[in-house]
Formats: C-alpha cells, structure tokens, sequence
C-alpha cells in the first residue's frame, strides 16, 4: 500500500521539458504528503507526479504502474484493502503482477473491467489513470471521501492534485475567489464538493469518478451512493442482539482490514466511546503488539476530556502521548493550518489536530486508526434527539413562508430542520458581506446551487435522512477533509476510519432507526456492541464534542498579527466584508467574558480571519464585481 500525493495533467500534445519542470513544481508543492519517493510519468499527452508515503512493501510500491503493454498509466493514493483478492482474480486470468503494491491492481482490474473498475475497490483512495488507446483519463474518490481529489478544466488542459496548492503551480490556473464556496462555509458544517475556495477549481465528489478526453469537458459519473430504505418499503427485521452481533463482527473485520502495514499503526484516542471500541478492538487483534495511542487535550477542564483518555489508555495497556495544547498555540499555527486546509475555518480545533498529528510524527508513527464516522451513522450528533422530540410534538409546520420555501428546495420537506433558520441567517451574512458582496447575494447563496440529490432523501425516516446528509455536508470535506486528511498529511501520517467500511456502513442502511437512536439514547446499538469491550464508564458519559478557544480569545492576546487581519484598513482593502460590522463584532468578541456557544452559535469573525489569512497564503486578489 502507498499513501502518497497525486499531481499532472492531461491533454493536447505538450513540451516533455516544459511538463516536467511544472510537475517538479507541482509535486514539491505536496512533498509533506509523500517525503520517501517521487516518480513521473511524462509523454505527449499525459504528465503524471507521485510522492510517496511508504506503508506497505516499502521496496517496491514506487509509481505510476502500468499494464503489460504500458498503454494504461495509472496512479493510486491511499489504500485499496481488498487489492489481495483483486490481485488473485487478475493472475487466475492471465495478468503478471510483480509487486505486492495495491496500486499495481489497478490498470490490471481497468482492462479487465473498463470504466468500472472503480466499483471492484474496497478502501480509501483517489485513483487516476490514463488509456491511451481510448484517450481517456479516469480520476476516482472513494465512497466516503476520506481521500481528496481536485481537478480544473483549464486551457483544453485537465490538471489534478491531491490538494490545491500543486494545481496552482500549473501556468494555466487562475487565482480567484469562489464566492459560493466562501457562502457553504458560512452557512454549512464546510465546503461540499464539487465546491472549493478557489474559482474553477472542483473537488471529486465521494463516490463519483471525473471522466475526460482531451478536446472534450470533462464530466462526473456517481459509481456509488448510500441508499437508505424509504419508511413505506417492505424489508427483513430481526431482533437486537442480531444487529448487535452483526455490527460487532463487521467492525471488528473493518478494524482487522485497517491494521495492515509494514509500519507501526497507532491510535487516536479522544476518551469516547467511538476510538475506545476501535481501541479496543484494535488491542483484541493485536494482544501482544506495543500500541501507541495519542490525544489532544487542553489546559481548561472544560475542554479537556483527559481523564478518559488516560482511562482507556490504562485499559488498553498503550504507551500514550498527551498533547496539550495552549491557547497562544492556537494563534501561531493558525498560518500554517490554513495553508494545510485551502479553505478558511470555523474554529480553531485544526490547530489542535495539526499539533496531534505532528506528535504522531514525532513518535515515529505513519498511521492512525479513528472513530471517525459513527456519530453520523449511529445517531450522535444532538440533531437526531431533536428531530425525536420534534417528531412526538404535535406542533404545526414552520410559519415562516421564506424558510419553509428554502427547507422545500433543499431537502423536499419545509418540516425538516438541518442545521438552523437558514432564512434569518442570510441577514446575518448579507450585512456581513460588503456592500459590493452583498449586491450579488442571490447569486452566491450557496442555498440556492445543489447541494445533495434530494431523490436520495424522498420518502426517508427522519434519522436516516439527516445521516445522508451529514455524510454529505459535514463528513466528506469538512470532517475527513479540511479537518483530517490535510491536518494528519501535513505532518506525513495517514489516518483511517473502521467506522467508514462500505460492507458495515451498507448494513447499518438496513438497520431499523429506532435501534440508532433509542428513545433520547444516541447511539444506542453502538453501546451495546460497546458493553462487552469497554468500561461502564466510558458507554454511559454524555458525549463531548470537540471544541477550542475560538476567536474571542485569540483577540484578547493582543496579537499584532490577528489585529492586523481583522483592521478596518484590511477589511477596506480587500473589500469582500463590511468594516463596521466587523469592526462591531471585534469589540463585541473581544468583551471580557464573551464566550460563543458552538455548535449553536457561529463564530463568525474565526471564518472572515482565517479568509483573509488564506487571501495572503494564496495570493488571492481582492474583491472586484
């Protein structure tokens, strides 16, 4: 297996010296996602960069790969975990295999199976590979989006990256603002694909695969998507301890599949119950291995969930490392997380995730297990409780004509609440933007463009259907994104997600919603499988989601950095917000005592400092109509 960073692009016949010197750039620009190695592939149509994060076969996973007749050029970043059973099925039909490289399945399984190959995969990846027999360049995200793509359509060109900042070492790019994408971050847990901060830039949707032939646009095929049962469909129902049996055998492979590696696989341990039962299962497979588990804590008790971690740490014998994480640190990593994320931020937590991941580099780890993923299909956030109270009231259907038109074109229902009054919220933007933003405010609602196929949601049990959503909206770029991909990358470590095996994740579709979330009891199957591998203690605590001194306190250091991003005379230059109102919430923010309620509160002036941080980084320009 080789976790790396993919770059290149593909079109009309190029200068080989010219298309290298761009991919040296561009692959410099993610060396932090792949330091061991590099390789290149360079020919009249197809320019290709790979580095290298060795993880498996160490000697000779080195890409691109090709088929034997070298007409398929394909890469692969991330981990196809079924690539053994792949790799027996190509060899029983003919295909010579030399190394033990999951990438080397791939031009192999595209001949074998042509465009969709892509549905054979198990794992989390980005794939890209070139025909040249049929002039077509394939680039694939896996189900979930745990591994990141982006592409632009460019000057006849498609150019790729696993991250942004290496399509911009590419001549024909373009450096603009997408206002829209400014508006989901705003509005939305954070960006959703294909939307990024940058204009003409997309992000491959989880799932989905771009297609492109040079002369022609390219185009997304949907290979994969969670269907969820309607409540009027007609299914088998079991009783609970067979879902309870079930999901426990199927995690416990899930984990089994993640612990391959010839390198040491640590564990992000946050004191919940969801990395504690990985935890857990990871110790049961691996009963006399040393395990390294790592944790993120915080002087203030309030935000601190250290004694469950020193707790589950004790239970699984792990030598642990506690990362404190001291509110002046919050600021000066700030740089350097916004320059990792590509997008602004809503709170400061990636600050701390940048400094957990650097101390899993630091202890000379390459990979990490989480619990990333169950709170959105067990029923954890404190959204699901609510639409359960909302569901047993006999309250009529929202008044208000203009959030009821807006909760209709979304989601199909104007009774179904997200994430809040989405109609009153625009004013809040619309005098936050300035006054040149605020004229084209129709225009870059980000409510008003797609945001998931609202098909997917017709007909569905209120759990069922706010689960789609958050895999959508808040997991795929927000949560295994901007905050997990480009935050354990950034110091050269791969995280992976037992919770987010397509085998367990397509059960879970067919388990009845009032086993996730029983009565007021979020989720209440989860703990049960839990009850028989971790203590008490631990299945029974109310959930802590994870917060971190936000912008009121980073403006009450009396920096002269984040005064100088938030000054009249910044917000008047690059003119995408309103002065006074921003210069109204400083003071307000900066009151002694003010505190923002997250997640019910917004901590807006967190999102206008952090974009003006990535203006600088990026070299943006400022706001013209």
């Amino acid at each position: 297996m080789t976790v790396c960073g993919l770059a290149g692009f593909v079109g009309p016949r190029h200068d080989s010296r010219a298309a290298r010197e761009t991919l040296d750039a561009m692959s410099a620009a993610i060396g932090h996602r792949g330091p061991d190695s590099t390789g290149f592939h360079v020919d009249e149509n197809v320019a290709f960069a790979f580095t290298r994060l060795a993880i498996n076969d160490l000697g000779a996973g080195d890409q691109p790969m090709y088929d034997e007749s070298r007409q398929i050029v394909a890469m692969t970043t991330g981990e196809i975990y079924n690539y053994r059973e792949l790799r027996d099925l190509l060899v029983g039909r003919g295909h010579t295999l030399r190394t033990r490289c999951d990438t080397e399945v791939i031009p192999h399984l595209y001949e074998e199976f042509g465009r969709d190959f892509v549905s054979r995969l198990d794992g989390q990846f980005a794939v890209v590979l070139y025909d040249h027999r049929e002039q077509l360049f394939i680039g694939a995200r896996d189900h979930f989006g745990v591994t990141p793509l982006f592409y632009a359509h460019q000057g006849g060109e498609l150019v790729f990256g696993s991250e942004i900042k290496a399509m911009l070492k590419h001549p024909a790019m373009p450096r603009r603002v997408d206002l829209v994408g400014l508006d989901q971050v705003f509005t939305l847990p954070g960006l959703v694909s294909p939307r990024t901060m940058f204009e003409g830039v997309h992000s491959v949707p989880p799932g989905t695969a771009v297609e492109f032939r040079p002369g022609d646009r390219p185009k997304l095929r949907t290979y994969w998507d969670l269907a969820y049962p309607r409540t009027d469909a007609d299914f088998e129902r079991h009783d609970e301890s067979y879902y309870v049996r079930r999901v426990e055998d199927l995690l416990v492979r899930s984990v089994e599949k993640r612990l391959q590696s010839d390198v040491e696989v640590g564990l992000y341990l946050s004191g919940g119950l969801d990395s504690s039962l990985v935890g857990a299962i990871m110790r049961h497979l691996m009963p006399d291995a040393e395990i390294q588990s790592f944790a993120a804590a915080f002087p203030e008790r309030e935000l601190s969930e250290s004694d469950y971690q020193r707790l589950m740490s004790g239970v699984l014998d792990t030598r642990h490392t506690e990362r404190f994480v001291h509110g002046e640190e919050i600021a000066s990593r700030l740089r350097t997380v916004v320059r990792h994320t590509e997008c602004p931020l809503k709170e400061s937590f990636n600050s701390a995730a940048h400094a957990l991941s650097e101390a899993v580099h630091g202890a000379g780890v390459k990979v990490v297990l989480t619990g990333q993923g169950a709170d959105e299909l067990f029923g954890g956030y404190i959204g699901y409780r609510f639409d359960q109270v909302r569901r047993t009231q006999a309250a009529g259907g929202v008044t208000d004509l203009r959030e009821a038109r807006i909760r209709e074109g979304l989601w199909g229902d104007e009774n179904f609440f997200y994430e809040r009054n989405d109609a009153g919220f625009r004013a809040t933007k619309a005098g936050l933007y300035s006054a040149p933003v605020r004229e084209r405010q129709d225009e870059i609602d980000c409510l008003g463009h797609p945001l998931v196929d609202r098909e997917r949601l017709a007909g569905l049990h209120d759990l069922h259907r706010r689960s789609y959503l958050d895999l959508k909206l808040r997991l795929a770029d927000h949560l295994l994104g901007d905050h997990g991909d480009r935050m354990v990358f950034a110091n050269s470590v791969e995280s992976r997600h037992p919770f987010l095996d397509r085998e367990l994740v397509e059960f879970l579709a067919t388990v009845p919603p009032e086993l996730k979330l029983k009565g007021l009891e979020e989720k209440y199957l989860l703990k049960q499988v839990a009850r028989d591998w971790i203590p008490r203690r631990i299945v029974d605590r109310e959930k802590f989601g994870f917060t971190a001194p936000g912008s009121p306190h980073l403006i009450r250091q009396d920096d002269p950095a984040i005064e100088a991003l938030l000054s009249r005379e910044r917000i008047e230059a690059d003119g995408y917000f309103d002065p006074d109102r921003v210069e109204r919430l400083v003071r307000e923010y900066g009151t002694p005592g003010f505190r923002i309620n997250v997640p019910f509160e917004t901590d807006l002036l967190m999102t206008v400092l952090t974009f003006n941080l990535l203006l600088d980084l990026y070299d943006l320009p400022a706001y013209s109509a």
